[in-house]
């Protein structure tokens, strides 16, 4: 068995196989990952400030569960003879595939992001933003422009204009900042941009970005010392190459059990899959991501004992949103994603944000020792309910 990606989903696919099948002489886990160092993705605003986050490898993680780590980038997969290229160097056989290469910044669809915008897809480029934003504030100042009004871009205009008070952030977006929130939510979002300094436009559309700034739809063009891409996501070309069922997006096509549609031997999770629940397709999330990876996980061992795999059944629950060090918004949602009527704000949302950011890691140590501990997620109720063997 071979997990490619070991992010929130890919993970989470990995401690289960390996937990659930120590011991067992007929089954080996292979997990590929490109850095022995796990990516908090939630975190990356603040690797982009300067902050310190923790070091947490992921063969240390592995350790004592049987699995075995290899680092290298996956650049071909080849369906026909179920392998995998690292590194353009050698080949990976599998007999079970557990596709979990998430998604990144997509800066292909505006001339220019690719070459003059920063993205926050891995460590190393939050650490490439922070530098830049140090030397702009060395120098007394500049101005960043964080292009995308999504939970992303939120929390990296609120952090940058927090951490660097002396530099002048601006937000654009075709939406509101928390435009999926309740109006309670949204004008408290809006409210701490507002104290944070950050110069928030909305229903702006960036059509080019340029060494010095960004043009507009409308034609004006925004001067800017830094640019910062957070809007929209493509995933790895990877498994349209190969020959797998892919949506619009590149996302592979899965079936009840998170298996591929076009090969059985595959499963995808995460940002990789193009999951289909009652309410719709779901969107990538930590709290959607580390679900897929368990069930995808269980579905491949319960093939392999010879017995049917179950539904994946998935509700959400809530979108907590940082706001710097010391504000933050958790807007609580019905299981399709829409909002509650209930949210929390200030010190309180902070905190449970901070639960939430921290939960991964430990999680994954506990489905080390206690597999079934991973198993428990909102199942979403009625709006996830399945009739006639698939979810509607």
């Amino acid at each position: 068995m071979v997990v490619l990606g070991a992010g929130y989903a890919g993970l989470s696919a990995a401690m289960q196989l390996a937990a659930r099948t120590r011991g067992r002489a007929d089954v080996e886990v292979v997990v590929v990952n490109a850095q022995e160092r796990f990516t908090e993705r939630m975190r990356l605003h603040l690797t982009a400030t300067g902050q310190r986050t923790a070091e947490l490898s992921i063969p240390d993680l592995l350790e004592g569960t049987g699995a075995r780590f290899v680092r290298g980038w996956v650049t071909a997969i080849d369906a026909d003879a179920r392998t995998v290229r690292i590194d353009d160097a050698y080949a990976l056989p599998y007999d079970t595939l557990v596709h979990g290469l998430g998604g990144v910044a997509d800066r292909s669809a505006v001339p220019g992001a690719e070459d003059h915008a920063y993205a926050l897809d891995g460590a190393r480029d939050a650490e490439l933003l922070a530098d830049r934003l140090g030397r702009l504030a060395a120098a007394g100042g500049g101005t960043v422009v964080v292009c995308g009004s999504g939970l992303t871009g939120v929390e990296s205009a609120a952090e940058i204009a927090e951490r660097h008070p002396e530099l002048d952030v601006v937000l654009l977006g075709r939406q509101e900042p928390g435009a999926a929130m309740n109006p309670k939510a949204r004008a408290y979002v809006r409210a701490a941009l507002g104290r944070l300094g950050v110069r928030v436009r909305a229903g702006a559309e960036v059509v080019e970005v340029r060494p010095g700034g960004v043009a507009l739809a409308d034609g004006q063009v925004l001067d800017a010392d830094a640019v910062l891409w957070t809007s929209g996501t493509h995933v790895s070309p990877l498994a349209a190459a190969a020959g797998f069922a892919v949506d619009e997006r590149g996302r592979i096509l899965t079936d009840p059990t998170l298996r591929s549609v076009s090969h059985p031997e595959v499963y995808a999770v995460g940002d990789a899959a193009a999951v289909r629940q009652r309410y719709g397709v779901m969107h990538g999330t930590c709290q959607g991501g580390m679900p897929t990876g368990v069930h995808a996980a269980l579905s491949v061992l319960r093939v392999l004992d010879g017995k049917r795999p179950k539904p994946f059944r998935f509700g959400y629950y809530h979108t907590p949103v940082s706001l710097g060090r010391n504000d933050a918004v958790v807007q609580f949602t019905h299981p399709d994603d829409s909002p509650r009527r209930f949210c929390l704000t200030g010190r309180l949302a902070v905190r449970y944000k901070e639960t939430v950011t921290a939960a991964p890691w430990p999680t994954y140590g506990r489905m080390k020792k206690m597999p079934a501990s991973g198993a428990f997620w909102p199942r979403g109720g009625r709006f996830t309910r399945i009739r006639g063997g698939e979810a509607r």
